[in-house]
């Protein structure tokens, strides 16, 4: 059976401290939809900490379609974007953004120091986030003129549906939400109303 559940926060976490030998290491994790959602948080938190040297981050997008990206800003290579990620990796969650920022404190932690630090930062800030369970959603517009009104809302209603958008004229139109698992069915029950158009998004 696929699966068609996945992970993710649906708030921003609470900020983390990760102390090691005076560096700071200032962990927070951000729901994204987009890469634009990812550069608004992390402009905000470098505003916020616009005097510290690293501001480190992970991030993964989609569910079956994952794209994901780590950054070191300026630390050894992979000593913290990749540490960063293998905790988004270790807590499967997706659509989510971990940014960890560093004050240095005058003593060099070495690549394992770092590592560690970048690690520890960003699963403190996942533990700090709640996380939750969504089901993998395929979207249909269905076209159908108003007197199939009945049968069309019948279908939603058995099924336990969402309507996203409704348009109501003489020709309606409906944007509706099905779990991935159960879209081909939904698909094959309304092809089978005459007159009914539905159409994958």
């Amino acid at each position: 059976m696929e699966i068609d559940t996945y992970k993710t926060i649906t708030k921003p976490s609470e900020e983390t401290l990760f102390k090691d030998r005076n560096s700071k290491f200032f962990g927070y994790a951000f729901p994204v939809q987009t890469e634009d959602d990812v550069k608004k948080y992390l402009e905000e938190v470098k505003k916020k900490h616009h005097t510290a040297r690293h501001h480190c981050y992970a991030w993964q997008l989609g569910t079956e379609n994952i794209r994901f990206r780590a950054n070191d800003d300026g630390e050894p290579n992979n000593s913290a974007g990749q540490p960063i990620y293998g905790q988004i990796q270790a807590f499967e969650v997706t659509n989510v953004l971990i940014v960890s920022v560093r004050y240095f404190g005058g003593v060099k932690l070495g690549v394992g120091g770092l590592i560690n630090a970048y690690r520890t930062s960003a699963q403190l800030a996942l533990e700090a986030s709640e996380i939750i369970e969504k089901t993998i959603d395929v979207h249909f517009k269905l076209k159908f003129a108003y007197d199939l009104m009945n049968k069309v809302q019948r279908v939603i209603k058995e099924n336990n549906l969402e309507i996203l958008n409704q348009k109501l004229e003489l020709d309606c139109e409906y944007i509706i939400s099905v779990r991935k698992k159960d879209a081909e069915h939904i698909f094959n029950t309304f092809q089978s109303i005459y007159k009914l158009e539905i159409s994958k998004l």
